[in-house]
């Protein structure tokens, strides 16, 4: 094969291309784009951009890239870089804002996808604007919004900006980046521009982490890296990335804003204890995308920094007055040459050396630098210079809610992710800041707008207050859930209303009571079954799914743990009422419980996961007591006693079989959850959790299995019947192959037989446990969906209740006493999860009213 090279003899030397774009061949046969399918060699890629290059022409000529994470738009970027045309980068996924630079900057040609690759529509042959010499791309400095104010950067931006990221990373020939932010974002094109200039691989995609098929093309491909910004960490949180096994992952790099000190810190600690680095980034597109860096040693024990300029560039701080911290200035070969707004300035040079980084900072003793706030981030409302990011950080310390500020000079709108209070915080809020009531508005939102940068989008947060003033009285509700009706189908299983696209059924407090309801909504309003993994599947994403067919199906699949859970509760009431003797179904729920503990309570950083899980503790307690109390002062037929008040009676009750025995499934299931509460609120066993998802249940199967062959002479808070089953269920969740679940399996069928003396009930046992491993669901006739739906979500509610109800009616008719305990039970459900939702809001406005 011939040596490559792009010849551009027709060019002159002024405008010859970006390095790295030009240089392409001399990596020869090292995979440089890899996908879910194939991989495409430096040579070939050089080829390819070879190819493109010669469609541009010679000629140079002002273009625009509708940009994906593709191999076409990778080749359409590079051709136009290589050959010295000026290259605009629009997102392309939104033609609202292609058009919108279209109109501003009239390019003579326009590149986007069609259904054979890039098509190259040719404007005009010639340029009709003046061009700098230097000037190589221009980047928004907002996103994806289309806003015609670009940065002017050089051919010497990118190629230092590439070569210093390049150094302090240490990327080489073997290293492979996952494209996590598009290209046509700073950062997203900095993770490119570095890698191509070592001979490194891309892994192209435009999967989102909480994909499972990201992570499979991660390990496929043995990537070594990827980038992210904040709030890619939530979404890291959310998919359970901490019990991830990734042995090829070398780095993560963090910028796009401010990560929470406490992240940096977690996510330190976590790459030290698993091989891998975090690199905590500072950047702006002025600066081409990166100026400073946190050297990974320092992470954990200097999270709230920015760290030191890369190679080649230097910080200063300007003193402002009035003000004790002053600006960060930055100086290095990757500030840009300037501002554009129209395409008469495209032919302008450098009108800056230095970079005002509109960033309030101060430098640590060490040489570490701090970003504080921002010095344009300040509104002068009634006379009060207000600092909107001091008020973010306010609101952020109340009880650790994340807000974003926006205002005018007439007004100050503030976004605040949960289930808040809103006029109560704007009121607090006014009076902190010494505003006007009126001056102050408040929103509560499931998730903070964001760009699709990940950025906060400060707009959007001012919108919501136009909306306000705009928002249509709501019609009716619909009789029939359809995709549009995700948000509201949310809101009725959790009770609350802030419901925003990027809030998935966990990061809402969804768990395994609220769960089912949902999930049938869901599936009847999405037209098709859900995926495995919808509770953490983000609103947009359920509501983007296409519905199938409305064609109606005699059978169809329901989740196995929700069939469980209404066939058990059947079974048990039936047992009792002595219509039918099957033993064995409270174990299964026990498991259940384990299993879904596992999906719904273990996600997030400890402290807000300890106060969901308290929560969810609660929504078992509250109703149980409340009835029970409820018995005790209308009953004279059924006797309790205080110790079942305060849900103790299996452990300091009678121990022969009496009224008091009615709830000690109930009993023990909350000491099992109170005690793995209690565990993983220790620092070292949630660092031992995370880190082994699967061998901590699978410690916790070999504990209970101690007592459960009578090794330990303790039954500790009374769970010896329990404990190793309920582990396992959580070690069923934790399960992601098909050998952890043989082996899991095996173990159930080694470790029953002969605890209970009842063959029966132990197969019954295990066979609920086999089908909830293998077999994701079970069909069944679509018409009895909700029927199961509703008993399942109401089992625990049946089983707490079915005890008043059934003892009279049992002696007319045993069949009708069941259905009776069962209707009982489902009416209970209903009162209680209104009850118990407005008595949570309520609870939040008494705290935030103490709080502040």
């Amino acid at each position: 094969m011939p040596t490559l090279y792009f010849d551009w003899v027709t060019l002159p030397l002024e405008f010859a291309g970006v390095g790295f774009a030009s240089d392409l061949a001399v990596f020869g046969e090292r995979p440089a784009v890899l996908t879910g399918g194939s991989a495409i060699s430096y040579r070939e890629l050089a080829w390819r951009v070879q190819d493109f290059g010669a469609r541009l022409g010679t000629m140079r000529r002002l273009a625009i890239l509708a940009a994906d994470n593709s191999v076409d738009s990778l080749v359409a970027y590079l051709a136009a870089l290589a050959g010295g045309h000026p290259l605009i980068l629009a997102p392309a996924d939104n033609s609202a804002a292609l058009e919108s630079l279209v109109a501003s900057y009239d390019p003579d040609v326009i590149l986007r996808s069609g259904p054979k690759g890039i098509q190259l529509e040719e404007v005009r042959p010639v340029t009709r604007h003046e061009l700098h010499p230097d000037l190589a791309l221009l980047l928004s400095t907002s996103g994806s919004t289309g806003s015609p104010k670009l940065v002017r950067l050089s051919r010497q931006n990118l190629q230092s900006n590439a070569a210093s990221i390049a150094e302090y990373l240490k990327i080489t020939g073997d290293d492979r980046a996952m494209t996590t932010l598009p290209m046509y974002y700073c950062y997203g094109l900095s993770v490119i521009n570095s890698h191509l200039l070592r001979g490194a691989g891309l892994v192209l995609t435009g999967l989102s982490v909480v994909d499972e098929c990201f992570w499979q093309l991660f390990s496929n491909c043995k990537a070594t890296s990827f980038a992210a910004v904040p709030y890619t960490f939530e979404l890291l949180d959310r998919a359970g990335f901490a019990e991830r096994d990734l042995p090829s992952l070398r780095y993560i790099t963090q910028a796009g804003g401010r990560l929470d000190p406490g992240a940096v810190t977690r996510y330190a600690e976590q790459g030290r204890r698993d091989g891998w680095d975090l690199f905590v980034m500072y950047g702006q597109t002025e600066a081409t995308a990166r100026m400073a860096y946190l050297p990974p040693s320092l992470a954990a024990s200097h999270p709230g920094t920015i760290g030191v300029a890369i190679p080649g560039g230097e910080f200063r701080i300007d003193p402002i007055p009035g003000l004790e911290d002053g600006e960060l200035v930055y100086r290095g070969p990757n500030v840009m040459l300037g501002y554009a707004e129209s395409p008469a300035d495209l032919a302008a040079g450098r009108t800056i050396e230095e970079l005002r980084t509109g960033d309030l900072a101060r430098q640590h003793p060490n040489g570490l630098y701090e970003v504080v706030g921002r010095r344009n981030r300040f509104v002068k409302i009634v006379g009060l210079r207000i600092d909107l990011g001091q008020v973010e950080k306010i609101l952020a310390g109340f009880g650790g809610t994340a807000a974003a500020c926006a205002g005018t000079d007439q007004k100050l709108v503030a976004a605040v992710e949960g289930s808040h209070e809103p006029r109560m915080l704007a009121k607090m809020l006014a009076g902190e800041l010494g505003l006007p009531r009126a001056a102050v508005e408040v929103y509560a939102v499931g998730q903070l707008p964001r760009l699709a940068t990940g950025k906060t989008d400060y707009p959007a947060v001012l919108a919501l207050s136009a909306a306000a003033t705009q928002r249509p009285i709501a019609s009716e509700p619909k009789v029939d859930d359809g995709p549009e009706d995700v948000r509201r189908i949310f809101a009725d299983a959790l009770e609350r209303d802030d419901i925003g696209d990027d809030d998935t059924f966990v990061s809402l407090g969804g768990d395994s009571l609220s769960y089912v309801a949902a999930s049938i909504r869901l599936e009847r309003a999405l037209g098709s079954q859900l995926p495995g993994n919808w509770h953490v599947t983000p609103v947009r994403e359920l509501i983007g799914r296409r519905p199938e067919s409305r064609r109606r199906r005699l059978f169809a699949p329901l989740e196995t743990s929700i069939v469980l859970r209404a066939v058990a509760i059947v079974v048990i009431i039936s047992t009792h009422v002595e219509l039918v003797q099957w033993p064995g179904t409270a174990h299964i729920l026990m498991v259940l419980a384990g299993y879904n503990f596992a999906r719904f309570q273990l996600g997030g950083d400890r402290i807000p996961r300890l106060r969901r899980q308290l929560r969810s503790v609660a929504r078992i307690v509250v109703p149980t007591v409340a009835f029970i109390g409820a018995v005790m002062l209308l009953s004279d037929k059924i006797h309790y006693t205080p110790t079942n008040l305060v849900l103790l009676n299996t452990m300091i009750g009678p121990q022969h079989w009496t009224d008091a025995w009615h709830f000690w499934f109930v009993e023990v299931l909350v000491y099992v959850l109170l005690a793995m509460i209690a565990l993983l609120a220790i620092p070292w066993a949630d660092r031992a959790e995370r880190r082994f998802p699967l061998g901590f249940p699978v410690a916790l199967i070999g504990a209970g299995l101690l007592a459960r062959y009578g090794l330990v002479g303790v039954d500790i808070l009374h769970t010896r019947p329990v404990l190793w089953l309920f582990a396992l269920g959580w070690a069923f969740a934790r399960a992601r192959t098909i050998p952890q679940r043989l082996a899991l399996s095996a173990l159930a069928a080694l470790t029953l037989p002969g605890y209970f003396d009842n063959p029966w009930r132990e197969a019954t046992i295990l066979a609920g446990i086999l089908l909830l491993a293998w077999l994701p669901a079970l069909p069944l006739p679509a018409i009895l969906h909700r029927v199961v739906g509703i008993l399942a979500s109401a089992s625990l509610y049946a089983y707490v209740t079915h005890w008043a109800v059934f003892q009279d009616v049992r002696e007319i008719d045993k069949a009708l006493a069941v259905g009776l305990s069962l209707a009982v039970g489902v009416a209970y459900w209903a009162l209680s999860i209104r009850v118990m939702g407005v008595a949570e809001r309520s609870w939040r406005m008494a705290v935030t009213r103490l709080r502040w």
